[in-house]
Parts: C-alpha cells; sequence; structure tokens
C-alpha cells in the first residue's frame, strides 16, 4: 500500500487537479454545441460526451476530497482562475465544429494513454478510477475518429477547416503533457509515468491517424524519437491561463456563486 507521505500527498493531489480540471473544463466546451451541433445525431453524441467528461471530472475531485481539498461541487465552481490546474488547451473557446472535433480527438487519446497507464498506479483509489473511465472513453474515441476520418479528406472546404483546427490545436495539446516540479515524487512513488512517456505514446497514435486523413501534423519520427515542429504551449499546470478561462468560468459559476452550498 502506498503511504502517503506529505511530499507525496501534495504531488498526488496536485496531478489530481490537473485531471479534473481538463475533465470539466473540456466537458463544458462540448456542452455549448448542445442545441448547436450540424446534425442532429452530433448533438446528441457531444451532449452525451460532455456529460460524461463532467462525470470523470466528479470522479477525481471526489478522489482530492477524499484527500482532504473539500467538497466537490466547491472545487470545481468556486476557484478562481489562478486556482485551476488544467492545460491552456482545455479552456481555448469552442470555435467551429472541425476545431471541436480535433480538440476533442486530441484530449480523448492524450486520456485514453493516461487512463491505460494510471490502470497500473500504486495509488489505488486512482487506478479503480482510470479503469472504470477507461470503459467510457473508448465509445469517445469512437465517435471522435469517424468525425475526423469524415471531415480530413471529404471537401476542399473541409480539409481546410480541419488543417486549420490541427495548427491552431496541436500546440495546445502538447501542453496536456506539460510537466512540473512535482513529476519526479509521482514518477518514484509509480503513482504515474514521466509525462514525456505519454507524450510519445500519445503521438505514436494520433500521427498516423492525422495523417490518414490527409492532415499535416508538425512532429517527425526519427532514429531518437520524436521531433516536435512547433513549440508546446505550457502553463496551465502552473495556473497561468488566458482570459479565456475567466469568461468560462463567470459562466459556468455563475449559479453557484450567486448562492454557495444551496440544495436543489
Amino acid at each position: 500500500m502506498l503511504e502517503l507521505t506529505p511530499e507525496i500527498r501534495a504531488a498526488l493531489i496536485e496531478y489530481l487537479y490537473g485531471l479534473a480540471d481538463d475533465e470539466l473544463l473540456v466537458g463544458h466546451r462540448a456542452s455549448e454545441w448542445t442545441g448547436l451541433a450540424p446534425i442532429l445525431e452530433a448533438d446528441v453524441a457531444l451532449s452525451s460526451i460532455a456529460q460524461d467528461e463532467m462525470g470523470h471530472a466528479l470522479v477525481f475531485y471526489r478522489l482530492l476530497e477524499e484527500l482532504g481539498e473539500g467538497d466537490p461541487d466547491d472545487l470545481a465552481f468556486a476557484r478562481d482562475a489562478p486556482d485551476f490546474r488544467n492545460a491552456i488547451f482545455s479552456e481555448l473557446p469552442r470555435g467551429d465544429w472541425a476545431f471541436t472535433v480535433v480538440r476533442q480527438y486530441l484530449h480523448d487519446v492524450a486520456e485514453q494513454v493516461r487512463l491505460e497507464a494510471l490502470a497500473d498506479s500504486a495509488y489505488e483509489p486512482l487506478a479503480q478510477a482510470a479503469r472504470k473511465i477507461l470503459v467510457e472513453e473508448k465509445y469517445h474515441l469512437i465517435h471522435d475518429r469517424s468525425w475526423v476520418a469524415k471531415l480530413g479528406p471529404a471537401t476542399e472546404e473541409s480539409h481546410q477547416r480541419m488543417q486549420a483546427a490541427l495548427d491552431r490545436a496541436f500546440p495546445h495539446a502538447l501542453g496536456l503533457f506539460e510537466p512540473t516540479e512535482l513529476e519526479p515524487v509521482r514518477v518514484e512513488a509509480d503513482i504515474a509515468p514521466p509525462e514525456e512517456v505519454l507524450l510519445k505514446r500519445w503521438l505514436d497514435e494520433v500521427v498516423p491517424f492525422l495523417e490518414s486523413a490527409t492532415l499535416q501534423v508538425p512532429a517527425r519520427r526519427e532514429e531518437q524519437g520524436w521531433r516536435l515542429l512547433v513549440e508546446p504551449v505550457y502553463g496551465g499546470r502552473r495556473g497561468e491561463h488566458t482570459e479565456y478561462l475567466e469568461t468560462l468560468l463567470q459562466a459556468m459559476q455563475l449559479v453557484y456563486r450567486m448562492e454557495p452550498g444551496a440544495k436543489w
């Protein structure tokens, strides 16, 4: 059984906030398409995915509650932007349908490779959560891949929109794997693998698939591994965010902050 020393506890809490906050915000962005998606089937599917992502966030917030971090509702709806540890990728505006499709795909593959690794985490509550969430993520990826494969080569306009979405999203998506000062503690305690390991697994998956959808990816495979042709957008794991997060939180937290702790 993993002994939660103060240092390990701090590293675990930091990690869980990143997991939870990413899920919450990506879920919120997906929910913004409710009633607006291009076809009814996509509307229903993305609304369902949004609910799943927010449910996953709740799982991680509850793990934080068990570690003494407070009520999950307070963690989601009463913290200010600098307290969030999501990747900047997760807070970017909804954009057009192409951007949403690309973001969901890049996010969900990152989530899959992370959860597969966390299924063997030395922190058993996290391992159990990862194994449970992986089941739902399988269906998210089926949805994501079908849209990417469909829109990438469909028409000149759809291809251009998808390429523009990928060009914008990719550097930010790399921020999902932003290392932090406490990462060595997590790795030593066998809580989670190094971010560079997860990044490689993610690139192994996303680059060939995106290229098969006729999209150009700013990453090249070399003998020594992957070479990135763009700089990752970091900062979110340190609490450094864009104005988009402030606007998102104002909308998402409005009702809760009007009457904190209210029972509905």
